[in-house]
């Protein structure tokens, strides 16, 4: 009897043990959990997606029969690249960056017609889209000098299209923006050849400074000639007489100056050095 009662406590224990190991199995999957930062959307085997998005905290659902999609709702960076043809038609490659959210109450939506993987679906075409459409209205050099103008524009057409699809950009941003290789080299010929006329320009400046440097020169130089003559004429021989003594003794000046010259009289006299000896 003993061994019986055993067996049968056994039993019921196994018994209660599956039940309720059944039960929290039943619970567990009755219950989902929704994140901080995150929306569910509902789909029903029978009513197909619910229009109402469920909020973050834990949240019942009919086992079989209803399944939960978790959308992350945060602002998330996107970044993709495009080549684009400009007006004058040079080619430009630009990047992009944007930073994207669902709008939530539009979630049941965004599943029903994109999926969970909405954003990486939409964003790169409707981008390279818009590009194409922004860059084509101005020519390569206007890229750079009206950026702001540019940006701007790219940034309110992407919003106004993103908006078609339920989703909400908080900013958009071009981050790079390079020309193609042939317009690469005309920039840079052109700059060169910028150099080459401002240098041009600093030659023939030179030129003429010195040119009216010499005319300068030498119209002082013919007024020197000029006062000369005249004086010789006043004075006659003596000012050229004047003017050899002052020289003479200037040259002497020097010469007695110089320890290293010695200087020696015509005929027999004995060698003798200037500068003090």
């Amino acid at each position: 009897m003993s061994n019986q009662a055993a067996v049968s406590f056994l039993t019921n224990l196994a018994r209660a043990a599956f039940g309720i190991g059944a039960g929290a199995t039943i619970v567990n999957s009755a219950l989902y959990t929704v994140d901080g930062g995150q929306r569910a959307v509902l789909f029903d085997r029978f009513r197909g997606v619910i229009d109402e998005t469920v909020g973050e905290g834990t949240h019942f659902l009919v086992p079989w029969l209803q399944k939960p999609y978790i959308f992350d709702i945060r602002t998330r960076p996107h970044t993709f690249s495009s080549v684009s043809g400009t007006k004058d038609l040079q080619m430009v490659n630009l990047t992009l960056r944007v930073l994207s959210r669902p709008e939530v109450n539009r979630l049941p939506q965004i599943f029903k017609t994109l999926g969970l993987e909405y954003d990486e679906k939409v964003l790169p075409s409707i981008g390279n889209e818009v590009l194409k459409a922004v860059v084509a209205q101005f020519n390569a050099d206007q890229l750079l000098t009206e950026r702001p103008h540019v940006s701007a524009l790219v940034r309110e057409s992407l919003i106004r299209r993103a908006r078609d699809f339920n989703i909400v950009l908080d900013d958009v941003a071009i981050t790079h923006l390079s020309y193609g290789a042939e317009f690469s080299r005309a920039v840079e010929q052109k700059q060169v050849a910028q150099q080459e006329a401002e240098r041009s320009k600093f030659v023939v400046a030179k030129a003429e400074q010195e040119r009216r440097a010499a005319i300068i020169r030498a119209q002082g130089e013919s007024e020197a000639a000029k006062l000369i003559s005249e004086a010789t004429a006043t004075a006659g021989n003596d000012l050229i007489e004047l003017r050899r003594i002052e020289a003479s003794r200037e040259i002497a000046g020097t010469l007695a100056k110089s320890p290293n010259v010695n200087y020696l009289p015509k005929g027999n006299n004995v060698l003798f050095g200037l500068g003090g000896r």
